[in-house]
């Protein structure tokens, strides 16, 4: 996947959530590393299963809530105009709950995803996937 210069790449799963900015150009992807808020877990956000006494469930709820809460988060910059090209590599669960809160303005700065857990992988793991991707 060829990564304009600037673009947002957001690292993700139901727990953990970092952003990069790629600093080299098309041809040659470099992460670093952006500070961002701590994302807040919204449970009205949350589309994902609903726990209930029969069928307690109560990690992937969290998750589900989670993954919302970093979209609400990524939604916000996109709408501020402080995204202009953004990727998404997230677990494929989180990735599915995610695409369910994307809002018009993120959509339009997408340019792609990738769905693979890779939170908690050095950046030399990324870059790799996303060159490969």
């Amino acid at each position: 996947m060829m990564l304009p210069k600037g673009t947002i790449v957001a690292v993700a799963d139901g727990e953990k959530f970092n952003l990069f900015r790629n600093v080299g150009d098309e041809a040659g992807v470099k992460l670093v590393d952006v500070k961002h808020e701590s994302v807040v877990s919204d449970p009205g956000t949350s589309t994902g299963r609903q726990s209930s006494a029969a069928n307690p469930d109560h990690g992937q709820a969290e998750e589900d809530q989670f993954s919302a809460g970093i979209v609400q988060h990524l939604n916000q910059d996109a709408l501020a105009g402080k995204i202009e090209h953004l990727v998404i590599v997230a677990a494929p669960r989180a990735l599915g709950e995610m695409r369910q809160h994307y809002h018009k303005a993120l959509s339009a700065v997408l340019l792609g995803e990738l769905a693979k857990d890779l939170t908690g992988h050095p950046v030399a793991d990324i870059e790799k996937a996303l060159a490969a991707a």
